[in-house]
């Protein structure tokens, strides 16, 4: 790719979130690995709502999800996502097929310690629209993306309870 190529296109950014939940790994892994699920650890003011038919119970690779959201003043977009990788109670990983980013990309993992489950979110993504998308990501992007996990954080403790000591949350956005 020459140099005036890679000028023109925004950036690809990513964030990390590691939580540790007072669960096992098959209690985790049940309530994760269902699409269902994924409404109840979305915040409501999204609009997020699955609309496929025949997306199954259980996540596989290969399964198609479509999803309502509802991001940005309250239109609505099509999400379409693909899960492309499942190791069975380790890591799944979705990319999206359509949707409002140009770029997608989401491992998440899971690792059995000591008193319950470490659960990482990694995330790679990229907005359209060349300079405008960087700037709406330094403008509320980035913000939204951060505020879904710790919504997430919040919902995962309210249903399973929180990480003996206290709420063990970590967010790295790089």
């Amino acid at each position: 790719m020459l140099l005036s190529e890679t000028t023109k296109m925004s950036k690809v950014y990513s964030i990390k979130t590691v939580q540790n939940m007072p669960i096992s790994l098959e209690e985790a892994w049940e309530f994760f690995s269902r699409p269902d699920n994924l409404k109840n650890i979305t915040p409501t003011n999204l609009g997020f709502n699955i609309i496929s038919k025949h997306h199954g119970e259980k996540m596989y690779a290969g399964q198609i999800i479509e999803y309502i959201v509802k991001p940005i003043l309250g239109i609505p977009l099509y999400w379409m996502t693909e899960i492309k990788q499942v190791v069975d109670k380790q890591y799944f990983i979705d990319e999206q097929r359509f949707g409002p980013y140009s770029m997608w990309h989401h491992q998440h993992h899971f690792k059995e310690i000591e008193g319950g489950v470490e659960m990482i979110d990694i995330v790679h993504y990229k907005i359209p629209f060349w300079f405008l998308g960087d700037f709406a990501n330094s403008l509320f992007i980035k913000a939204q993306v951060k505020n879904i996990f710790e919504f997430r954080f919040a919902a995962t403790e309210k249903k399973f309870g929180v990480w003996r000591g206290g709420s063990e949350r970590i967010i790295q956005f790089g």
